[in-house]
């Protein structure tokens, strides 16, 4: 069965940096694009970023664009977050999707807390 499972949350200071990953499986990763959404508490999740199968076309909200870039590595089914210049706005806990024949799938998401 398909599994998604994040990682590389924290607390961490205004201005900082966080790498989370994504490590799936149970479909054949190199074929789907991928996701990363956000919840922040009282807040409707929101698409951060996504990325194509072989990871050459990337698209980002405009609330991160240029400090958050998304990779992956598809030999090792796992899709990456790199998050600079975090913000105090930026804290939500943070999830990675795929859709996979017509059915989405969510992990249970890792924190991220941007707090001086």
């Amino acid at each position: 069965q398909v599994q998604l499972v994040e990682s590389g949350g924290g607390l961490v200071q205004p201005g900082g940096s966080l790498r989370l990953s994504c490590a799936a499986s149970g479909f054949t990763f190199n074929t789907y694009a991928m996701s990363w959404y956000r919840q922040a508490p009282g807040k409707e999740r929101e698409l951060v970023a996504f990325i194509d199968p072989p990871g050459g076309y990337k698209n980002y909200a405009d609330s991160v664009k240029g400090r958050f870039t998304s990779s992956r590595d598809n030999a090792k089914n796992t899709v990456y977050l790199q998050m600079n210049s975090l913000k105090p706005e930026d804290t939500a806990l943070y999830y990675c999707y795929v859709r996979v024949l017509g059915t989405g799938y969510w992990g249970l998401g890792t924190q991220v807390t941007v707090s001086s």
